[in-house]
């Protein structure tokens, strides 16, 4: 049973674990366009290819200090127009934690990622994307940069659900499990020794 609830608990982990790859690994880098300037935001005019499709957008967010956003998080928002049309309109959440992209323990600054969207349709020609500050800031913003990735996967958002029941399944089940051999293994040594004798049958 140990082994079953082991593997429960991996295949769970697999699951949660695949969007987030999905996210940050697939596809490839196309580059990275600084988007704060002098303690303001600039926009951001990129060319793009149709077989650049679809294109995941990114925006990492370098703060100064780690405790800027312990009291939530720190809004931004971003559009992209293509011939003056919106192709994208999004509000950025970037939680407490930074990414494990963070730099040095001894360097204060910490960088945080979100997920603006995908472009599945890319039209070639240029591409302008404008940050903003958002409805609420509680960060010392350090620098902001676009992300963008060519020929990204998609995960389906239920795959993550799926992977944190299936990890509490197995993490529940192992915790049972170990106790149930524990407690085979305290009766085995509690028996009584065997008696020798008349009286034990010898």
């Amino acid at each position: 049973m140990r082994v079953l609830f082991l593997l429960v608990l991996l295949a769970g982990a697999a699951l949660g674990l695949w969007p987030w790859a999905v996210q940050n690994f697939s596809g490839s880098e196309i580059g990275t366009w600084s988007v704060y300037r002098d303690g303001r935001f600039v926009p951001a005019e990129i060319g793009l290819s149709a077989s650049d499709a679809p294109v995941r957008v990114l925006v990492d967010l370098t703060m100064w200090r780690p405790h800027s956003t312990q009291s939530g998080m720190a809004l931004l928002a971003i559009t992209g127009t293509y011939n003056d049309r919106v192709i994208l309109d999004e509000g950025l959440t970037f939680r407490a934690n930074p990414t494990p992209r963070q730099k040095s323990p001894q360097i204060t600054e910490r960088i945080f990622r979100d997920d603006a969207g995908v472009i599945d349709l890319v039209q070639p020609g240029n591409y302008r994307f404008v940050l903003r500050l958002g409805d609420k800031v509680d960060a010392d913003i350090k620098a902001v940069d676009l992300v963008l990735r060519r020929e990204t996967g998609s995960a389906d958002p239920r795959m993550l659900p799926a992977g944190l029941s299936l990890m509490g399944i197995g993490f529940i089940g192992l915790i049972v499990a170990f106790r149930r051999s524990g407690k085979r293994d305290e009766k085995k040594n509690s028996a009584p020794p065997p008696r020798w004798g008349r009286d034990g049958g010898s």
